[in-house]
């Protein structure tokens, strides 16, 4: 088995500067494929094997599609999606388990609260947590639909062996063009397949550069419904609505972003912080003349705190690694 993406493998990806002095700094990994799936730019080791975490959930999705479960718009967004919580998502989610015909009690995935403000709106309404307001119960609720319509069973759908996790292994490495060599159990209780961030990216590119089929499906989806993926605001859901990308954070400092090209990138951060991915993701998307400068610090004025001192801004997020003097 490949090994896991260590200190030595990675390179500093981002640092916080502060009143003239580097104070904070990231290190990790990042990844550019063309179209085709052949790589244009490594920083790091891109071959070493990372948990991609909540950004396989776009393949997790066109394994259910592919299974037939019948699922678009919103719906299908929300068996991507790492979402926040809110009475739009979860009405979103009771819809799928409804069209399954089944309840909240069904669901697998911890019981958890909502993020944000709807955390407070619940604590509000004299409600508690639930499984419906954990993050991935859109994925679930998906999980038990594509498992009803195909007629398998639904009390064991996180078993490894199900049908359903046999299909979608077969989908990640489809899509990733790598054999999956280790598979651990995501936060949610799910299967996790580790790929390497060439994998991940050339996978997220062949989804968001798709002209037809179940990926084409899941992209115009995601497209036309940027909220769902995560929520109003959010880093995912304003790169897709303001920049028409296809963006998909996972836990640990994990992101895909795919162009309607196909071109993509993927980078892991390595001490799992969330804060530097976008920026990264985004910068490399500039340098191959996928993503436009302007609108890049547009989106990443939107989603990058500045550094303060007192009231005023004393420094800033930044790019660590060099643009490139010609291409990639």
């Amino acid at each position: 088995m490949r090994a896991a993406l260590d200190v030595a493998g990675c390179v500093e990806l981002a640092r916080v500067e502060r009143s003239g002095m580097a104070e904070s700094r990231h290190l990790g990994a990042a990844t550019v494929v063309a179209p085709d799936g052949t790589v244009l730019r490594s920083l790091g080791d891109t071959s070493a094997l990372i948990y991609p975490r909540s950004s396989l959930k776009p393949l997790q999705a066109i394994a259910v599609l592919r299974a037939g479960a019948p699922l678009d718009g919103a719906r299908l967004v929300l068996a991507s999606a790492s979402h926040v919580g809110s009475p739009r998502h979860v009405e979103v989610v009771r819809a799928i388990l409804a069209e399954a015909g089944l309840g909240e009690d069904d669901l697998q995935c911890p019981v958890d609260w909502p993020g944000g403000r709807y955390r407070d709106d619940l604590v509000r309404a004299g409600e508690g947590p639930g499984r419906i307001y954990m993050n991935c119960s859109g994925k679930h609720a998906a999980f038990l639909l594509a498992c009803r319509t195909k007629g398998w069973s639904t009390d064991d759908y996180l078993d490894p062996t199900h049908p359903l996790q046999v299909l979608i292994r077969e989908t990640v490495e489809d899509f990733t063009g790598e054999p999956v060599e280790h598979t651990g159990i995501d936060g949610c209780g799910a299967p996790v397949h580790a790929t390497s961030l060439t994998g991940l990216a050339r996978a997220m590119g062949r989804i968001s550069g798709a002209g037809s089929g179940d990926a084409a499906r899941l992209t115009a989806a995601i497209l036309a419904d940027p909220w769902a993926i995560d929520g109003p605001g959010r880093p995912n859901a304003t790169v897709i609505e303001q920049l028409g990308l296809v963006a998909k954070l996972g836990a640990e400092g994990v992101l895909a972003m795919g162009t309607p090209s196909g071109t993509a990138v993927a980078v892991k951060i390595l001490d799992g912080s969330q804060r530097a991915r976008t920026l990264v993701a985004l910068e490399l998307l500039v340098d191959a003349g996928e993503v436009d400068r302007a609108d890049a610090d547009r989106v990443l004025g939107e989603l990058v705190a500045p550094v303060l001192g007192g009231a005023q801004v004393v420094g800033a997020l930044v790019r660590a690694f060099p643009v490139p003097d010609k291409g990639l």
